[in-house]
Order: structure tokens, then sequence, then C-alpha cells
């Protein structure tokens, strides 16, 4: 069956995007790529992609169509709009969303192609910038072993660990997971860099210390060396992290547990990007923890930080949290409650 797959599609050549459509073309499949800044292609095109100019074009004669993109609203425009690809593609593609996205949505994009004749399943990723460059992502696949057979050639020319949650959505639910885990990594190694400069200790040795028992984290390991040297350059963008917390947050919400932790992460990350760290990697959460000097100096803004809100002054689209769908009773859209009525953001 995998000798069918020939002809790929990729929507979303941003900093994941773009890595893993070159490991596309370098297994020799034929790659069509779509992407809203078309600059951000072009190197693709110059290495022998085709460039379509929506992602309906880019799907339509795809025998797969992997997609990768920002936001569930995102998501959601490309597979369910009128002119998306599960209408556009051809009857029996494989449309694979490497997104993070809700686990909601995903179901909702799944039984809408099976009701078209295509097969939909949700499949983020994660590893970073540095992952995707290397082709060593780790896979959550939103359907069993048998499912995803047809199409596993491809998705192992950019990663090298592929885990199977069953059904569709699971692959999201199990992406919360590994962001509800990252997000405490960093805001741990972060308050133990804090408390190591308010004390006098080298950094460094701290981190390797520290790093070689069961406090380090692999977030320790890549991140914690990037903030001390005062790299903010994303590898994976902080806004985007906030989005993940986000949909975390509304699918425990929902499911009635709480996350204190997260919830803590929430707010610091929704702090950093009101502040202008948005476009900053990840790794920049340990400026709340600096001097208001290296803050500045890193392009931060703290007169642009908001007072606390609730749930009659929400503003929360201002930082990119509606997702377009309905996915049930999220106070603002955003996902992001106590179960009780109220919003988080401070």
């Amino acid at each position: 069956m995998t000798n069918k797959i020939k002809r790929v599609a990729l929507i979303g050549t941003g900093i994941m995007g773009a890595p893993i459509a070159g490991h596309v073309l370098d297994a020799g499949f034929d790659l069509t790529v779509h992407n809203r800044t078309p600059e951000k292609a072009r190197a693709l095109v110059e290495r022998g992609a085709h460039w379509a100019s929506s992602p309906a074009e880019a799907a339509r004669d795809a025998d797969v169509v992997l997609t990768m993109v920002g936001y569930p609203s995102d998501v959601e425009d490309v597979y369910l709009a009128s002119d998306g690809i599960i209408r556009a593609s051809r009857k029996g593609a494989y449309l694979i969303d490497l997104s993070t996205s809700a686990a909601e949505l995903a179901r909702d994009i799944h039984d809408a192609s099976e009701v078209e004749d295509k097969h939909a399943f949700d499949c983020p990723v994660t590893g970073g910038q540095a992952g995707a460059e290397a082709g060593t992502l780790t896979l959550f696949v939103g359907a069993d072993e048998g499912t995803a057979a047809p199409v596993l050639p491809l998705l192992q020319c950019f990663s090298d660990k592929v885990f199977y949650f069953g059904r569709a959505g699971m692959g999201q639910t199990a992406k919360h997971c590994n962001q509800v885990s990252l997000a405490s990594c960093m805001m741990g190694y972060a308050e133990a860099m804090a408390l190591a400069e308010a004390a006098g200790l080298d950094e460094r040795t701290m981190l390797e210390a520290v790093g070689s028992g069961m406090g380090g984290s692999v977030a320790m390991d890549m991140l914690a060396p990037k903030a001390l040297a005062g790299d903010w350059k994303p590898g994976f963008m902080a806004e985007h992290l906030l989005k993940d917390l986000r949909l975390s947050l509304y699918e425990a919400e929902q499911m009635g547990i709480s996350l204190p932790s997260t919830d803590t992460a929430f707010n610091l990350f929704d702090l950093l990007c009101q502040v202008d760290g948005s476009r900053l990697g990840t790794q920049a959460l340990s400026l709340l923890y600096a001097e208001e000097e290296a803050g500045a100096a890193a392009g931060l803004d703290w007169s642009r930080a908001q007072p606390a809100h609730d749930e009659d002054g929400c503003d929360c689209e201002d930082v990119g949290c509606s997702c377009g769908h309905d996915h049930g009773d999220g106070e603002c859209g955003c996902g992001h409650g106590d179960g009780h009525g109220h919003h988080h953001h401070e």
C-alpha cells in the first residue's frame, strides 16, 4: 500500500513545517507546498517543491496532505471551510494534522473526512525546531497502528519515535500532556536559575549539577543554556506554548480536573506575551525572573502588562485564543476557566 503514496502536500512552512517539508523532499516524494506567506516557501520551491496558491489547490491531487499551522482557528479553516482540504482532496486521501490543536476539533475533522471517504487523523509532534531539522521528531498519533500503516514511511522520514493513541483526538490529548509537563519543567529551571543568581552561585555550574540528577530535564538541558546566554530566538514561540496550555486547561476543565501548575504556567506565559515576548522562544520565560533591564534589552515592554480581569471584561482574543470552533461551554471561547466561571489571566 505504501507504494501508492507518491504525491504529498504540506500546508504551513514555518519554523517546523519548512524542515519537515525538506525531509519529505529528501525522501523522494513529489511535494506541493502552500503557506500564507509565500516567501517562507521559496527555498522549498527552489529545491523542487511545487507551489500552490491555496490549501485546496495543494490538496487536490495529493495522496497525503500534511498540515502544520499555528492555531485551532487555522486548522478549522484549512480543513472545514467550504473551500477546505476535506472537500478539495481526492477520495481515499490521508489528511494528517501535525499542529497542536483541540482534541474535539480533531474528532470533528476525522468524522467529516470519513463521510467524504477520506482518512484524517491528528498527529501532533514534539521536538521543536531542532528535532524538525534533524528529522527526529516524536509523533503522537490519534489513530491505531493499522490505520496509520499506509503513511508510516512518510511519517518516519521526519521522526524517530511514533506513538499510537488509538483514535481521533487522542494524539492531541497526549500532546497536551507533553506541554503540561514541559511547562512545569520550564518553570522549575527558571526558578532554579533565579535562586542561584540571587545567592551568587555560578549558574552554569548549578545547571550542570542539577541536570545530572533527579532535578534535571530535557527542557533544562536544551533551553536553560540559551536563557543563560541571552539567546531568545524561537525554536518554539512563547505565544504557541500559551495556546497549547490554554487547550490543555480547557480539556482538563471538561474532564473536571484541576492542573494548578499548568494554570500558573499559563499566567506566566500570558504575561510574557502581553509584554511583547509572544514571538520570543519559550526560554524567554526566564526574563520574568530577571532584572527589568534584561527584559528591556530583549524587547519586553512592561508598560503593556494588563491588570487581572474577570469574565465580564475578558479580552482573551487579544492573545489569540479564540479557535473559532464551538467546543462546549468555555466562558469566552478560549477554553480557559476553572470550571466555576472564572478566568485566570493575570
